[in-house]
């Protein structure tokens, strides 16, 4: 494992990342290195620019951290964990995520033709709440008209109640990524964990009704016996199609 205060380059830090279950107890941890990757994180690619996100920081020294590592089936990635990073998607919040892209196009494009501008302005002002909207039997509605559009020329087909939350994972899930690479490259190990009781750690958490449990991430500084076995991966030449 790498030692601290050693930063690793990008593809070093993508070999060296391992899913460490056993986080050294003893040793310091620099709970600032986490807020700096979480910034990190948030500059990672989303679905049109709404981060319908959050990473909900849970550190060693909070009351809250002992029960939800419990609420994680007491894994030993939870249980020894020097910080729990919950990241958990905002759908909820589409709107105002919605209209401050709205206003960010209005002020800060004012060299652009109007004509794009206006294009990227009904984006957020048309499209995204056609989009993100719930009525009844609207999900339905949506999947019909990607139909019939689709009939006639390439249509997005991926617009229905299901798809549209496998989005909002999706972004938080590159964001999660990010932020794990950053642990790495920052001389830290994490390890994503999905097994958790998602209703009990959002009543712990006080989360809102509206978000959902992406996974939470262990941090801290890895110890060899948390490496469980060598790596494993399928053949590239199984993963990797050239078409």
């Amino acid at each position: 494992m790498q030692e601290l205060n050693q930063e690793l380059g990008f593809f070093d830090a993508v070999e060296a990342r391992r899913s460490v279950r056993i986080f050294d107890q003893e040793g310091s941890f620099d709970h600032d290195k986490v807020q700096k990757c979480l910034e990190a994180a948030i500059l990672s690619p989303n679905s049109s620019n709404l981060q319908l996100y959050q990473f909900i920081r849970v550190p060693e020294s909070s009351p809250l951290k002992d029960p939800l590592a419990q609420l994680c089936m007491r894994q030993k990635a939870a249980t020894t964990a020097r910080e729990l990073v919950v990241v958990i998607t905002r759908r909820d919040v589409w709107k105002s995520r919605a209209k401050a892209n709205y206003n960010f196009i209005l002020n800060s494009n004012q060299n652009q033709p109007e004509k794009k501008v206006k294009q990227a302005g009904n984006y957020y002002k048309n499209l995204i709440p056609k989009l993100f909207g719930k009525y009844p039997g609207w999900s339905l509605i949506k999947k019909l008209i990607a139909w019939w559009v689709g009939m006639r020329r390439p249509m997005v087909r991926e617009v229905g109640e299901t798809e549209v939350r496998i989005s909002v994972h999706k972004s938080a899930a590159l964001a999660a990524m990010t932020f794990m690479l950053g642990m790495k490259a920052v001389g830290y190990d994490t390890c994503p964990m999905e097994g958790f009781d998602s209703k009990r750690v959002k009543k712990l958490l006080d989360l809102p009704t509206g978000s959902e449990i992406c996974m939470i991430i262990g941090c801290g500084k890895g110890l060899p016996e948390g490496i469980y076995g060598p790596r494993f991966r399928v053949p590239s030449s199984e993963l990797i199609v050239v078409k």
